[in-house]
C-alpha cells in the first residue's frame, strides 16, 4: 500500500535525536528555545512558542486572544476538527464560513456577506480562523482587510503550511494574523514525531502563550504577585495546562527545517507531475492561486461524477484494494454528530458538502518517485473507468 503521506528521516535526523538522549535534558532544556528561534526566523516572525502538538498551539492561540463563554469564532467546515474544537475548549461557540471551490479555503465573498448579516444581527466573532487547507494559503490579505474592519482577530491555521508562501513571503509571518499556527505531524511538510507551534509578532501574546503552556506557571520575578521567598521559587499565575514539547521533538524539528525549502520544492515538482498525469481523466486538479507558493501538504481531486460510471465510495474502494492508499481531507465540521448536537444540520454549507461528495487525497510525499505516480494514476484510471 502506498500511503497518501510518509515522513522523510535523514541519518542527520536521528543523529540530532539521538545526541539529545545523551544529553542532560529531555525536556524544558536548550533545544526548544533554538528550534522556536530558528523557525520563526526562517518564516520572519518576532516570535515562536513550540508546543506538543497543532491542536495545543490553536487552543493556546485563542486563549491568549481572551476567548470565552459567550464569545464566538468562525472557520472553515473543512479542516480537522481541531480548528473548530479549540473554541469548544474555551467555553466559545463556533459557527462555519463556506470554502471557495477552487481552493477549498474559507471563501471571502462568503466571509464579507457573513460579516454583513453577523453585525446586522449584532453577533460578531471574537476570532476568525482561516485555515489553509492542502497547504495553499487562503486570500489572507483580503480576509484580514474584512476581519480588521470589524474588529476581529485572525489565528490562520497554517497546520498543513509550514514553508508555503503568499505574495513571496513565507506564511507565518503573521503580516495578515496575529497568531499563525504550525503542526509537524509526521505526514506533515517537516515533522517532530508530534508537535506544533505558534509564531506571532505580539510579545505579549508569546509570553501569554508560553505560561499557558507549562501550567500557567512562571518564575519569572515581573509576573509574580509578590517578592521571590529564593531561588526555588515559582508561582502559577494563570490555569495553564502540559503542552510543552519534549527536546526530542525539538531536535527532529530543528534537524528537518533545514530541508524545508527542499521538501516543499519536491511536492511542487511531485504536484506539476500529478497535473499532467491527470489531464485526461474526469478529475478536477488542484488550482493554484497567482499570489500562493503552496507546500503541497495533500493533493487533492474532485471527481467529476457527471462522467464517471462509478460512486464517489466505489472509486475511493477499488484505489485501496489495489494499493493506493488514498483518504479524505476532511469531512465537512459541521456533519459531525457532536457538531450536529450543537445545531448544524446538511445544507448548511453546501459547497463543502459538495467538496467532500467529490474529493479524493492521493498519495503525496518527497519520497515518492515519478515511477510511482504513474502507477498511481493507472490504477485511479482502473478504478474511473
Amino acid at each position: 500500500m502506498i500511503p497518501y503521506g510518509r515522513q522523510d528521516i535523514s541519518q542527520a535526523d536521528i543523529d540530532a535525536v539521538v545526541e539529545v538522549l545523551r544529553s542532560d535534558f529531555l525536556t524544558q532544556g536548550p533545544v526548544v528555545p533554538l528550534f522556536e528561534q530558528s523557525l520563526a526566523k526562517k518564516v520572519g516572525a518576532d516570535f515562536a512558542v513550540a508546543v506538543n502538538s497543532a491542536t495545543s498551539a490553536l487552543h493556546l492561540a485563542v486563549s491568549s486572544l481572551g476567548l470565552g463563554k459567550g464569545d464566538l469564532l468562525w472557520t472553515s467546515p473543512i479542516t480537522f476538527v481541531a480548528s473548530s474544537n479549540c473554541a469548544l475548549y474555551c467555553g466559545a461557540d463556533v459557527d462555519f464560513v463556506d470554502i471557495d471551490p477552487d481552493s477549498f479555503n474559507m471563501c471571502p465573498v462568503a466571509l464579507k456577506k457573513k460579516f454583513e448579516e453577523a453585525e446586522a444581527k449584532g453577533k460578531l466573532p471574537k476570532i476568525i480562523v482561516p485555515v489553509h487547507m492542502c497547504g495553499q494559503s487562503p486570500k489572507a490579505d483580503e480576509i484580514a482587510k474584512l476581519a480588521r474592519s470589524y474588529g476581529v482577530k485572525i489565528v490562520e491555521d497554517a497546520s498543513h503550511a509550514i514553508g508555503a508562501k503568499y505574495q513571496g513571503k513565507y506564511v507565518g509571518d503573521c503580516r495578515f494574523s496575529d497568531i499563525t499556527v504550525f503542526s509537524f505531524h509526521p505526514v506533515k511538510i517537516i515533522t517532530s514525531a508530534e508537535g506544533g507551534l505558534a509564531t506571532t509578532n505580539d510579545p505579549e501574546l508569546a509570553q501569554k502563550m508560553a505560561l499557558l503552556r507549562s501550567h500557567g506557571i512562571t518564575r519569572d520575578p515581573s509576573l509574580m504577585t509578590h517578592e521571590s521567598h529564593g531561588p526555588w521559587y515559582y508561582q502559577q499565575v494563570d490555569l495553564g495546562y502540559n503542552y510543552r514539547m519534549t527536546e526530542m521533538q525539538a531536535a527532529l524539528g530543528l534537524s528537518q527545517l533545514s530541508r524545508l525549502d527542499e521538501f516543499v520544492a519536491r511536492r511542487n515538482v511531485l504536484a506539476k507531475n500529478y497535473g499532467s498525469l491527470l489531464v485526461d481523466l474526469p478529475v478536477k486538479t488542484p488550482v493554484i492561486h497567482r499570489e500562493a507558493y503552496s507546500a503541497f501538504h495533500l493533493y487533492v481531486i474532485r471527481l467529476q461524477l457527471n462522467k464517471i460510471r462509478r460512486s464517489h465510495k466505489e472509486v475511493f474502494e477499488r484505489l485501496r484494494t489495489n494499493g493506493v492508499g488514498a483518504n479524505l481531507h476532511y469531512i465537512p465540521i459541521h456533519t459531525q454528530p457532536y457538531y450536529r448536537t450543537l445545531g448544524f444540520s446538511d445544507g448548511d454549507f453546501p459547497l463543502s458538502e459538495q467538496y467532500y461528495n467529490e474529493a479524493i487525497s492521493i498519495p503525496l510525499y518527497p519520497g515518492l518517485s515519478k515511477e510511482s505516480q504513474s502507477w498511481l494514476v493507472n490504477m485511479l484510471r482502473d478504478a474511473i473507468v
